[in-house]
């Protein structure tokens, strides 16, 4: 045991020696080999087969979902209140189907109650002074009527003792004709007071009036305020909770939140008609048309596909994003066919069909690539890849026609600039 010990060590010291050395050899190898062109696949997912077909020119294009038909709920804006925000106390489930008049949400009602008993109260109040001020004004005329009667009475009866200053002595015809002066200067006076009395009276009875018209207002903007504390489906459709700003975060609201007047966080949509709304620069309207088809992919879901038409698009341009003398133009596609995963608000990509030509020898535009205006293919020659030259005709965002170089059936590898699962040729 004791010789067989320092043996191992002895070896594994002259493996550590050599192992540089050894290193250094191999690395030119490799890198010779890679320079040399010649690599061995190991199977299929990483190779394309050169086909012969109808070859289609396509334009894709990026945008959002959105419903055709939808019901956007709002945080009600209340009437005549100086209200900050409202309570959601039951808010329908995401995703749930319902139905028109269905329960969407409903805000905590007590605040607009009490302050609708609060307005009620005040207008019961207001129409029983009204109704006080008018009785008021009725006996004061009455009184008034009255007053002006006896007056003119009173005119009367100075006027007939007037009529024995003849057969009466000088002093008492004189205590006549000042009895009479006087009864018509007090009907005057009445007659004219009369009329600025009811003016003032009736203008106190109208102030009333107006207070009590207002507090009615009032009133019915409480009740009203109380009954949009419930708001009610006016279609049939799905519920999708909008994302908004919450107390400082952005999310979804829940049970108990509190939400601004005026703020969209719910909305029902009617799967069934859905569209995708995109923009299209000025490049490539010249290649578009209403009515064109174009086949739709959502981002969330690869492997869901529908056809969609062109069905509106803008006449008007707007400055792109990334620069002002290129102007973009929006577009609204209906979505053909129905899927449950089918939901506003999610990134989907459109492939415009701009037509095709007569069939031609088709392969994979990543398999193709441009070195110095010259474009070459790796092509597979038994059980390695060469690298051959080639001539590029149209192309698409997924596809390119070869005009030369590439013959029917030879596969070329799907991405020439990808290691993985290429190897070299031993």
């Amino acid at each position: 045991m004791s010789q067989i010990l320092p043996d191992a060590g002895k070896s594994r010291t002259r493996a550590l020696r050599w192992a540089p050395l050894l290193l250094i050899a191999i690395v030119p190898m490799v890198y010779l080999h890679f320079r040399g062109g010649k690599t061995e696949s190991k199977g299929g997912e990483f190779e394309a087969k050169v086909e012969k077909r109808e070859f289609r020119q396509m334009l894709r294009l990026n945008g959002t979902t959105q419903a055709s038909r939808s019901f956007v709920v709002l945080a009600p804006r209340l009437e005549g209140a100086q209200v900050g925000s409202v309570v959601i106390t039951k808010l329908a489930p995401v995703g749930v189907q319902v139905k028109k008049d269905d329960v969407l949400v409903e805000f905590d009602p007590q605040a607009q109650m009490k302050d609708y008993l609060d307005k009620k109260s005040a207008y019961e109040n207001l129409t029983s002074q009204v109704a006080q001020k008018q009785a008021d004004e009725e006996i004061a005329k009455a009184k008034d009527d009255t007053a002006l009667k006896q007056a003119e009475d009173e005119l009367k009866r100075a006027q007939l003792e007037v009529q024995k200053n003849e057969i009466v002595s000088r002093i008492d015809a004189e205590k006549n004709q000042e009895a009479v002066d006087e009864a018509d200067a007090t009907l005057k006076q009445l007659k004219e007071t009369y009329a600025l009395k009811r003016v003032a009276g009736g203008a106190a009875v109208h102030i009333l009036e107006i207070q009590r018209d207002r507090a009615k207002a009032a009133m019915e903007y409480a009740q009203g305020n109380a009954v949009k504390m419930v708001v009610r489906s006016p279609m049939q459709g799905v519920v999708v909770y909008n994302t908004i700003w919450l107390g400082g975060r952005m999310g979804t609201v829940q049970e108990g939140d509190q939400v601004r007047p005026g703020v969209p966080f719910l909305q029902v949509v009617d799967p069934s008609l859905m569209e995708v709304r995109v923009e299209v620069n000025q490049v490539d309207l010249r290649n578009v048309h209403l009515g064109q088809k174009a086949k739709m992919h959502l981002d969330a879901y690869p492997g869901l596909a529908l056809p969609a038409t062109l069905e509106q698009l803008s006449p008007l341009g707007h400055q792109g994003q990334f620069s002002a003398l290129v102007r973009t133009f929006a577009m609204q596609f209906a979505v053909q066919g129905q899927d449950p995963r089918l939901l506003p608000d999610l990134s989907a990509a459109l492939d415009l069909d701009l037509g095709g030509e007569n069939k031609e020898l088709v392969v994979p535009r990543q398999s193709v690539t441009c070195e110095e205006k010259k474009c070459f293919a790796w092509v597979r020659s038994g059980s390695t890849f060469d690298k051959r030259e080639v001539k590029v005709g149209r192309t698409n965002d997924l596809e390119a026609v070869v005009l030369s170089g590439l013959a029917e059936g030879d596969v070329v590898r799907r991405r020439p600039d990808e290691a993985n699962g290429v190897v070299e040729k031993p």
